[in-house]
């Protein structure tokens, strides 16, 4: 059988798809796996050894389109669901499965806060798509690959942080997922043991200001290592601390024990830290991951993605985070 998986963007939700993958080609022996996703996002699977053949989507879907005609698939796995994927699906003319976005309820739970989702992890859902074959959770949770050319070597890490340190990720997509500067600055300043700031070259100059605070003991890294080199300084952490973005879920699958921080996105949106239930039957003694989250807010999640600013403009979900409760959590994990 041959299929074709549809995942456009973006990193962390590329990642939280990646059970399908693999349990769809070691589940059944004759799976021909093919993917297709953004160009820009070719570094998140490059290296999955579950995917038989690549296809990369940049600007020019009736090229792809002709491209995938060619390879006479059987089933179309559609796990984004929009208008590019449903193009795809119509052109190739073959049966597809396709993932429910549930964006009615997703729209009640930011938009009026009335919670209609199903409780559901957006990864068993996505798996949900492939059930009719007999395809099944196993239970090993996400997929992340580094290759062995972007393992850091020691020499680029401090000679302060060799002997462990926390990672923690400052960077999001939207500024209502970010931990504000003075938030992550007492959160640093408080930190028991060394710590690498963890974000793209944009997180670069707020990463300075935060390390301004012990250059000794905070390294910011922002910028300096590509996603895969990014993923190992995660794979090598004691603990990882991250915003709502795709490092997140890369710790999951890297199986490190993280706490997850929500600002203006939630978990109520069927999305958090996924490890596989054999992992966490595993390690019952205690949590792998834990939400951070300021209690009692009525106006939390305020959208899907996160948003370029507070719509209320007090920014509570982010502002009013229990720095010292953080430190306490991280004290807790280190000592598991």
């Amino acid at each position: 059988m041959k299929f074709l998986v549809i995942r456009f963007s973006s990193i962390g939700d590329i990642v939280l798809a990646s059970p399908v993958l693999r349990c769809l080609k070691k589940q059944l022996p004759d799976a021909e796996v093919h993917f297709l996703t953004k160009l820009s996002f070719k570094v998140v699977t490059a290296s999955n050894p579950y995917i038989d053949k690549f296809f990369y989507y940049e600007d020019d879907l009736d090229k792809i389109i002709e491209a995938l005609q060619k390879e006479d698939y059987d089933y179309v796995i559609d796990l984004h669901n929009n208008i590019r994927s449903n193009k795809i699906k119509l052109a190739l003319k073959v049966k597809s499965y396709t993932i429910d976005k549930l964006s009615i309820q997703k729209i009640l739970l930011t938009k009026l806060h009335i919670n209609f989702m199903p409780g559901r992890h957006i990864t068993l859902r996505s798996l949900d798509t492939v059930k009719s074959f007999g395809v099944k959770d196993d239970g090993l949770g996400l997929d992340y690959f580094i290759p062995d050319q972007d393992r850091v070597p020691e020499k680029d890490i401090p000679t302060s942080h060799l002997a462990g340190y926390v990672a923690l990720v400052i960077g999001a997509t939207y500024f209502t997922k970010k931990l504000p500067v003075n938030k992550l600055k007492e959160l640093c300043y408080k930190f028991p043991v060394p710590v690498i700031l963890l974000g793209g070259k944009e997180d670069f100059h707020i990463g300075e200001q935060v390390a301004k605070v012990d250059r000794i003991k905070i390294y910011n890294a922002c910028g300096k290592f590509n996603l895969n080199e990014s993923a190992d300084l995660i794979r090598r952490s004691m603990l990882v601390i991250s915003n709502d973005t795709g490092l997140q879920y890369i710790a999951s699958a890297l199986k490190k024990p993280t706490l997850a921080i929500w600002g203006g996105t939630s978990p109520k949106l069927d999305v958090e830290p996924f490890y596989g239930y054999i992992y966490l039957k595993n390690n019952s003694d205690g949590k792998v991951y834990e939400n951070i989250m300021v209690p009692g807010l009525w106006c939390q999640p305020c959208s899907k993605y996160g948003l370029k600013k507070c719509p209320l403009g007090h920014f509570n979900c982010m502002e009013k985070q229990d720095i010292d409760l953080i430190v306490e959590k991280v004290k807790v994990f280190l000592k598991r």
